[in-house]
């Protein structure tokens, strides 16, 4: 199970992550690509809330695949196109998540690799 840190002396996180994850021993480490929200029939939602739920929806697959969860989560870095997105995103990033904290990014792209895309993710996980 990965340790998370947010040291006294460092600024509190800005929203619900950590700032660190420390994985150690001879665990499995999941690093998974960029996740898109497209539907298996090729389909995208014009909503960035939609998409989000697609993404984590595929993340939680893609997770399972490999005998891990949610929970193994150690690191999420996720792309927005703008910053009025965010909170659409981060619901549907806190429901998946619930009380994992991983340690995480959030950046602001002026575009991902189609223009019907609002958002993308990619994590890291790791399981003992």
């Amino acid at each position: 199970m990965p340790r998370f840190f947010n040291p006294t002396d460092v600024a509190a996180p800005l929203g619900a992550y950590s700032h660190a994850a420390l994985s150690e021993g001879g665990g499995r480490t999941l690093h998974v690509a960029g996740q898109v929200g497209v539907e298996p029939d090729g389909t995208v939602p014009d909503d960035v809330g939609a998409q989000s739920e697609l993404i984590w929806r595929n993340l939680a697959a893609i997770l399972k695949a490999a005998d891990m969860g949610i929970e193994d989560v150690v690191k999420v870095n996720a792309y927005l196109l703008s910053p009025d997105d965010l909170p659409a995103f981060g619901a549907v990033r806190s429901r998946w998540l619930g009380d994992c904290r991983p340690a995480s990014t959030l950046v602001y792209v002026s575009g991902l690799v189609k223009p019907e895309l609002k958002v993308e993710v990619d994590v890291v996980a790791m399981k003992p």
